[in-house]
């Protein structure tokens, strides 16, 4: 979920929480809280545990609340773990360390770290080298996905084999949930479980749709959707996201505000393109 900003650039928990059960009733089972699209670079540890209080408020047992605390600092962490625990979430979505490029031994003794602080609530692993610059190695995931509180993997290599492999390697009961859009319904098709989405926050109830249908065999229906929203799933990602989905908020009538820096605004080119692609999908006063 994207984070709401006031006008004067603070954190909106009000929309926050007003979003959230738009989410929740328009097709999304769970809420991720302070992810990559909830600028979770940019915001506090403080201002995290306020938008975990207020999500948790709003939806709390009407669906999944996981909390963004993954940390390139392993006690970071585990800190921000433990606090989301105690607020009674339901999960932890950890991100592979960024920027510190640590190597598989460290990346394994990372989570097996924060997982074995915080026993009793799930987490979810976060593999996206594009943005971390290292990969989570099948071996290691493997390795990590025998621990008990460890029960998924939000996958966005972009490699289908390397999906296919956690598929085939990991015990039953082990999630894998794509992290792109696009390559939601061939991660399915190997294996996969759902998405952890951008595009939710505009067509939510069709990615359900989508989903539900491929697991009951209607694969072409499936192909129908995923090919319908293709252009949507690509126009999310013009700009660095979040700044598209935000503006796509916006023009939606969603007082979520504008980007924290360094992010910036949307482009005039690219706020025109956004509002056509929304014209064409019938995706504008939608609210």
């Amino acid at each position: 979920m994207v984070t709401p900003f006031s006008p004067d650039g603070s954190v909106d928990s009000a929309t926050a929480a007003a979003l959230a059960t738009y989410l929740v009733e328009h097709g999304s089972d769970g809420i991720v809280v302070c992810g990559t699209t909830g600028e979770s670079p940019t915001l506090t540890w403080e201002e995290e545990l306020e938008l975990f209080s207020a999500v948790q408020g709003a939806v709390g047992g009407k669906a999944k609340v996981i909390a963004g605390t993954g940390s390139n600092s392993t006690q970071e962490a585990i800190s921000a773990t433990s606090k989301a625990a105690k607020l009674g979430l339901d999960g932890s979505l950890q991100v592979v360390p960024y920027y510190n490029k640590p190597p598989q031994e460290g990346l394994l003794k990372h989570f097996q770290a924060i997982a074995a602080a915080s026993p009793d609530l799930p987490m979810m692993l976060y593999n996206i080298p594009g943005r971390t610059g290292a990969n989570l190695a099948l071996e290691t995931i493997t390795q990590l996905a025998e621990i008990p509180n460890i029960v998924a993997i939000k996958e966005a290599s972009g490699n289908l084999d390397h999906v296919s492999q956690i598929c085939a390697s990991t015990p039953p009961g082990f999630s894998i949930y794509s992290g792109d859009d696009s390559l939601t319904l061939p991660i399915l098709s190997v294996g996969g479980c759902g998405v952890v989405s951008v595009a939710s926050h505009l067509v939510g109830d069709r990615l359900q749709e989508m989903i539900q249908h491929f697991e009951v065999g209607h694969v072409n229906k499936a192909t129908n959707i995923h090919l319908e929203l293709f252009s949507l799933f690509k126009g999310l990602f013009m700009m660095t996201n979040p700044i598209p989905v935000k503006a796509a908020l916006r023009l939606q009538g969603w007082k979520v505000g504008d980007v924290r820096p360094p992010l910036c605004s949307v482009t005039p080119d690219v706020e025109s393109s956004l509002k056509d692609l929304l014209k064409s999908l019938s995706l504008l006063n939608t609210i």
